[in-house]
């Protein structure tokens, strides 16, 4: 055998056995050649597929309309197409995933089509896997949206039918109030007041975080406010409610300003309250409000500096602090609250550095907007002692 019919014999049979199925085709895609891998792939004899059967013709329904409607056009206009994923029928076997490649040419003045096809049995596999994962995804997504939906509507629905029932406790205790009852019972209404009132703030808490959660954000009414004025009736009012704490108030510069003194007071009382159920005992808490540069409210106390670690969740809803001995638990949402009355005027909470020997303070910065329409900041701050947030 001379060296030419050598190379021509070594061609063919690297043609035919190559280790992916190789076909050329006519212009309408009658088979011209189809190599022994192809021809072993899908279980017909080379005989029964060259001049008989067209490639199209060994492809799934699906594949048919996808060769005349996608790639065949393709093919046409731009001479070739590349990774191309169709299913080959088999005899007695079920359809074969394969992926494809093809050019177009021109041989003795006729068109050809030379395609090359790969088995890709794993790749389809994976992408089966892969798409069945993300279905799975998207399904325990929708599921806990659902879930969290409806726990926060049942949230919003509980918190607003209990408003009824403790109006009607507030309204029993002033009644008592005002009949001449024996000095010993006296105690007791005050009891019954500061329960409703805690119960009223509790559901007042949920009803925002449900708010919030549902995307329609804390609604706040501005409107024009003497800040150390609106601060300091606060202040006195908390003070009645822990007589057993020292809380001071300092202010400095005018404290004009447009803001909601509802919900600012509803911040401070946070805070404060915070500050005293977790403060030093006997520690004054030292409540600032001052306007210069920015408008500053400023809670603070003494007490352990919290770890670097857990500063970042401080202001996350549910996150409580765990102190032991403590009396009270919360559902901690307080400094959550802190958090979205600020963003509600335009500003964010954080925690201020600690100084040595007194502890953090939280940090509170508050676009505040005066009558001439000069923006400053409202800034409050307080730290507990021995805080540690814990997850309900």
């Amino acid at each position: 055998m001379g060296a030419t019919d050598h190379d021509t014999g070594g061609t063919e049979v690297l043609y035919e056995h190559a280790p992916c199925g190789l076909l050329v085709t006519d212009d309408d895609g009658l088979l011209l050649r189809a190599n022994d891998t192809f021809c072993g792939w899908v279980g017909v004899e080379g005989g029964a597929l060259v001049g008989r059967r067209r490639f199209q013709d060994l492809l799934t329904v699906g594949g048919r309309i996808f060769h005349q409607t996608q790639w065949m056009p393709l093919l046409r206009m731009q001479g070739s197409v590349t990774e191309i994923k169709l299913d080959v029928t088999r005899e007695g076997a079920g359809p074969l995933p394969m992926v494809m490649n093809a050019i177009r040419r021109e041989r003795d003045g006729a068109v050809v089509h030379e395609i090359a096809l790969f088995i890709a049995t794993d790749r389809h596999a994976y992408e089966r896997e892969l798409l069945a994962a993300r279905k799975r995804a998207e399904e325990l997504a929708t599921q806990q949206r659902a879930a969290r939906e409806f726990a926060e509507q049942m949230m919003a629905i509980v918190s607003h039918d209990l408003r009824t029932p403790l109006g009607t406790i507030r309204t029993g205790g002033e009644v008592l109030r005002m009949l001449d009852l024996p000095e010993r019972y006296r105690p007791l209404l005050g009891n019954i007041d500061r329960a409703t009132d805690r119960a009223l703030a509790l559901i007042n808490d949920l009803l925002d975080l449900t708010r919030s959660r549902l995307g329609q954000g804390m609604a706040i009414t501005r409107q024009p406010i003497d800040l150390h004025d609106t601060v300091a009736a606060q202040v006195a009012e908390l003070s009645q409610a822990y007589p057993e704490a020292r809380i001071e108030h300092f202010r400095q510069g005018d404290g004009h300003c447009e803001a909601d003194p509802v919900r600012l007071g509803q911040l401070v009382g946070n805070l404060v309250s915070n500050a005293v159920a977790y403060g030093r005992p006997g520690a004054p808490v030292v409540v600032s409000t001052s306007i210069d540069a920015e408008c500053t409210i400023s809670v603070h106390n003494e007490g352990e500096p919290i770890p670097e670690a857990l500063q970042g969740s401080l202001f996350q809803p549910m996150v409580r602090g765990t102190v032991v001995g403590a009396a009270t638990r919360s559902v901690g949402l307080g400094l959550y609250i802190v958090d979205e009355v600020a963003r509600a005027h335009g500003g964010a909470a954080r925690l201020a550095p600690a100084t040595r020997g007194r502890g953090h303070r939280r940090d509170v910065h508050q676009v505040r907007r005066i009558s001439l329409g000069k923006w400053g900041c409202v800034r409050l701050e307080c730290h507990p002692v021995g805080y540690r947030p814990s997850r309900m």
